[in-house]
């Protein structure tokens, strides 16, 4: 006999509103439905009303976590538009921003994983370790999150050298506690006996559905675009892409850790590296053209389209995050899964719900008529027109009539 178990909108497991509707056998889920859309936000179409550089603080509030990600993608795709080249100190200190952050989100899933299988230990050193972490991006920025330090042509402020040595000294101080966190995952009979084989995603459905960043590289397909497409500092440094064949929950575990381990590599190489000299070329004005940025985010690819018509505002922003594209995934690795596996299978992906939102269309009860969001624009305005109709004053009414 079938049921169907609603998961969402609001769960304790999501800390966004997203709602799965599994349709289950017994124990055994047989289909999944996603259905995203309940926190739009309408960043892109906010775009068009703003700035380029007001655009920046806006992207950097698509997500709570990415916010390094955000605004690096679309600076990457406006300066492609102007086909311009940043600061070589510039470039070093987007990359030790962004790893900073990667370390940060790659801790926090992973905290948040255990606390989803129930083994809290993990959520405690996790986020005990992540900690220090946000202590130094406050050192460095004046903010743990949302640090506004990105500008189209390079940085809003410079890092001041005299700091690096506090991160180097808490890098240093969080890589043992990595090693021992990742030596953990792999000897812990517990851990891997309730992660190993668990919402397995096949290389073929990975590449299948598209997936990136590790969702992707844990099923054993060797993606990066700090490697494939360098931006910033990446191509002058030396580190490693993690690629691991499990394709389960426990290699995505697996790959996150070993990829913190990687960041502190290029952490601890690009403050050795960065130059002396300007972190900002300037920009005095945009002109017609497209361009594409592309960032490799902690959850993987993101891409944001910029067009411009030669005005100080965007006539088009386009954004394509990586949870986007990995959330339709769960349609292979969740069929066939037991009830209690489902949950931290889809965690495994690190979905950000606020990063997906899009509203295409909508219908009415019936299903039979279908509203853009141009036509559903159109009834509100309607709808403002007649308020405005019947609660005119006679003398009122040649004023409104060019409305009404």
């Amino acid at each position: 006999m079938r049921s169907i178990i609603p998961i969402g909108p609001f769960h304790p497991l999501q800390d966004e509103p997203e709602n799965f509707l599994l349709t289950v056998e017994g124990e055994t889920v047989v289909d999944i439905d996603v259905n995203i859309g309940y926190i739009h936000k309408g960043i892109e179409l906010l775009a068009q009303q703003k700035t380029y550089d007001q655009t920046v603080f806006l992207v950097e509030r698509i997500c709570g976590i990415c916010s390094i990600t955000h605004t690096v993608c679309f600076c990457n795709a406006v300066e492609d538009l102007l086909k311009v080249e940043i600061p070589e100190r510039a470039k070093y200190i987007r990359t030790i921003l962004g790893e900073i952050e990667r370390i940060h989100s790659h801790l926090l899933w992973m905290g948040l994983a255990g606390h989803f299988i129930g083994y809290n230990t993990v959520f405690m050193w996790t986020w005990k370790y992540r900690e220090p972490i946000l202590d130094m991006m406050e050192y460095l920025t004046g903010n743990r999150q949302s640090c506004g330090m990105l500008k189209v042509g390079g940085v809003r402020r410079n890092l001041e050298d005299s700091r690096f040595p506090a991160l180097l000294k808490t890098l240093s101080e969080m890589e043992p506690k990595i090693k021992m966190l990742a030596e953990a995952v792999q000897d812990d009979p517990v851990l891997k006996a309730r992660l190993e084989g668990v919402g397995v995603l096949t290389k073929k459905d990975a590449i299948d559905y598209c997936v990136v960043g590790p969702t992707a590289r844990a099923s054993g397909v060797d993606i990066d675009v700090r490697r494939d497409d360098p931006y910033a500092a990446y191509p002058y440094l030396d580190w490693n892409v993690i690629v691991l064949n499990g394709g389960d929950v426990y290699s995505k575990f697996l790959v996150r850790v070993l990829e913190v381990l990687e960041a502190i590599k290029i952490l601890r190489q690009a403050v050795k590296q960065i130059p002396k000299g300007d972190f900002l070329l300037e920009i005095k004005e945009i002109p017609p053209g497209e361009g594409i940025g592309r960032y490799e985010a902690p959850r993987g690819e993101d891409i944001h389209y910029v067009r411009s018509n030669g005005t100080n505002f965007p006539e088009r922003l386009k954004v394509r995050a990586p949870s986007f594209i990995n959330i339709p995934s769960f349609t292979a690795s969740c069929i066939g899964q037991q009830i209690a596996d489902v949950t931290i299978t889809l965690a495994a992906v690190d979905p950000c719900y606020s990063c997906t939102e899009r509203m295409i269309s909508a219908r009415d009860l019936s299903g039979n008529k279908k509203y853009s969001q141009k036509d559903l624009l159109e009834i509100s305005h309607q709808k403002t027109l007649e308020i405005s109709r019947n609660l005119a004053r006679p003398a009122d009414l040649p004023k409104l009539k060019k409305y009404l």
